[in-house]
């Protein structure tokens, strides 16, 4: 312990150093949902009940079930840009135009069967499966082109199973610029849609592939009387016509393409066995039936849209690859299930609040694209404090033009949700929708005693909260919170007031600390809590060394020194970080105590708790002297405590 000098004591520095612990959270497991880099092509499976995607960063192909989660991947397939899959679903064929070749792998086990190259710098890029073989486009943005892939084909026995140079332009100026889209349609076997990219021009054709050889069936040399551009392309199930954009329908005949209508809104599309169409919408992946205006279903990505879209054969969901396309956050397969149905829009309004054990009314309404069965009725759930699990009430009857209401006496106050939902049918999914009610609760009188009353230091002080009426809870917690960041508030208590409405517990006071008793209220009486700020002194003592003896003068006993001697004040206080004693020196002079001309001062407590300090020698004698410590709050570095003074230690100075 250090010996300070109350005469040279300016400034005091506290020198402490903290360890820093970081800690490491265990994580949750990862979902484990298909996710990709950069799109590569997605194709469903309908024989093995499962989704492919090709990841193009990455150079893999991911197998995920129909719920979207992952299965099983390879790699192996650097730079993919397509994915198509065999009539009987066994073999899947993806584009490489990075190495110039065709992969086929198993479906079921993803192991590579065979590497086709294709003898091109530009491709492939698109690939779809039809008529028996892999059909797939190539070229330069000048100079396009149709290529195959015949399975049946063994390269062993000295015949190139690819075939390039098949886009049918016999001789004419029919031609592709580019590496076109490619589209094929389950219900029209042989029948190809191929789609012009790279271009603001759109042109387009149909080509019958049946016989291995293609053949034109019609063709459109882009003018922009059609598409600006081509970005997507699709066969239209049940009909002559395709859909580009995701948006507008044309319709082939005599050789020729016809506009036959629209969507109102789309950037690209995939369309079902059964004509329904899955189209991307900025934010949304909207359902629409053929030739409709009004979407079937819709499905909100918040932030995020869709890079790709592809049906399930079995029209049971549509999986679209979801991101923000923000730089390596990837895209997730989400499957989008009940595509097929009329998602209704439903709506609850209650009022924003409502007195306890009086009638309200909740109106709303139910509206669907497609019109709703007849005598649709609604199912009501009310959850609040009495019924935390929900409570049903009596279903609600739908009127003509989609309104409803009913009138509820809610028994409980606080927060009480009414949930309003449809079960759906066969061509609707089912839709729940809720609103809250602020229902008014009886206040409750609650008390605690202590406030602003000051305690010694490690006092047991008791507090005791004393509860009102109340509906059922008569629990009371009672928190005690020391000041200092460094302590927690923390539960003292938790228990049922006694029959006169009364809890106690005991605090030790070494802490100023504020004491906070808490009903969390009942059915029928709200919330309410109280604190009290109580004190607590630290604990402070003198001690006095180097006299020579100790002596009565008058009333008081003082410590005798010689008038060269120094004496030395050590003071004990409770230790804070930061924390300084204050030290006052008082003179007597002529009847009256005086403080002396540098007191007080303001002197750091040692992690012990103690602080020496050296008075100086008076070098005469006569002299009366009085010494105390202090900690002040606030000004002694801190503000846990409340302010306590020692008491004074006398002294005489003689020869």
């Amino acid at each position: 312990m250090r010996t300070r000098s109350i005469s040279t004591a300016t400034a005091l520095a506290v020198l402490f150093s903290s360890a820093a612990l970081s800690v490491v959270a265990a994580g949750t497991a990862s979902a484990a949902a298909a996710r990709v880099t950069a799109p590569g092509g997605i194709v469903a499976d309908d024989a093995l009940k499962r989704v492919f995607v090709g990841d193009a960063a990455a150079g893999t192909v991911t197998a995920a079930d129909y719920s979207g989660n992952t299965l099983d991947s390879v790699s192996g397939v650097p730079g993919i840009t397509d994915l198509a899959v065999s009539d009987d679903g066994a073999t899947l064929y993806a584009a490489l135009p990075a190495t110039h070749e065709i992969v086929a792998l198993d479906a079921a086990t993803l192991d590579i069967q065979h590497r086709y190259t294709v003898a091109t710098n530009t491709g492939p890029r698109h690939v779809a499966f039809s008529g028996g073989k892999v059909w797939f486009t190539y070229g330069d943005q000048w100079d396009g082109d149709l290529g195959s892939v015949d399975p049946s084909v063994d390269p062993a026995g000295g015949t190139d199973p690819v075939t390039l140079q098949q886009f049918p332009n016999q001789g004419t100026s029919v031609d592709i610029w580019g590496q076109a889209l490619l589209d094929t349609d389950p219900g029209q076997p042989g029948i190809l849609a191929v789609g012009e990219t790279g271009m603001s021009t759109d042109s387009m054709a149909v080509l019958d592939v049946s016989s291995g050889t293609p053949e034109m069936v019609s063709w459109y040399q882009g003018s922009y009387t059609l598409n600006s551009g081509i970005g997507d392309i699709d066969l239209v199930p049940g009909g002559k016509q395709v859909l580009v954009n995701g948006k507008d329908r044309d319709a082939y005949a005599d050789g020729k393409f016809t506009a036959a209508g629209s969507y109102p809104t789309g950037q690209f599309a995939d369309i079902a066995p059964n004509g329904v169409v899955a189209q991307a919408d900025g934010h949304k992946v909207l359902t629409y039936r053929p030739d409709t205006v009004e979407p079937l279903h819709a499905y909100d990505l918040g932030t995020s849209y869709a890079s790709a879209l592809r049906w399930a054969p079995d029209l049971s969901r549509a999986f679209a690859l979801v991101g923000t396309g923000s730089d390596g956050a990837g895209y997730t397969l989400k499957a989008l299930t009940g595509p097929t149905l009329n998602n209704p829009t439903l709506t609850v309004n209650a009022p924003s609040s409502a007195p306890r054990a009086k009638k309200l009314t909740v109106t709303g309404r139910i509206s669907a694209s497609v019109a709703l069965p007849a005598g649709v009725k609604l199912q009501v759930t009310r959850t609040d404090l009495a019924s935390p699990n929900g409570k049903a009430l009596p279903a609600v009857a739908v009127r003509s033009d989609g309104t409803y209401s009913f009138t509820d006496t809610p028994p409980a106050g606080g927060t009480v949700t009414y949930k309003v939902s449809y079960a759906g049918d066969a061509a609707h999914s089912a839709v729940t929708a809720s609103d809250k009610v602020a229902v008014s609760r009886t206040a409750t009188a609650l008390s605690l005693n202590n406030n602003g009353k000051v305690y010694a230091y490690g006092a047991d002080v008791k507090f005791t909260a004393h509860l009102g009426k109340t509906y059922k809870n008569r629990t009371v917690e009672i928190w005690a919170d020391p000041f200092g960041a460094d302590k927690p508030n923390k539960l003292v208590r938790s228990a049922k007031v006694n029959s006169s409405g009364n809890l106690t517990v005991t605090v030790d006071m070494t802490r100023d600390t504020a004491v906070t008793a808490v009903f969390k209220g009942d059915a029928q009486y709200a919330p309410k809590s109280v604190k009290v700020n109580a004190f607590a002194k630290v604990r402070v003592s003198t001690a006095i060394t180097k006299h020579y003896k100790k002596a009565a003068i008058g009333s008081h006993t003082y410590y005798w020194f010689h008038k060269n001697t120094a004496p030395i004040v050590t003071t004990t206080m409770t230790y804070y970080r930061g924390r300084a004693q204050r030290l006052e020196l008082e003179i007597y002079y002529q009847g009256k105590w005086y403080p002396s001309e540098d007191s007080p001062q303001y002197f750091a407590l040692g992690t012990n708790g103690k602080s020496a300090v050296n008075l100086g020698a008076p070098g005469q004698s006569g002299i009366k002297a009085r010494v105390r410590a202090a900690y002040v709050n606030g000004a002694s570095g801190d503000t846990v405590n409340t302010t306590t003074l020692s008491d004074w230690k006398y002294l005489y100075f003689t020869n």
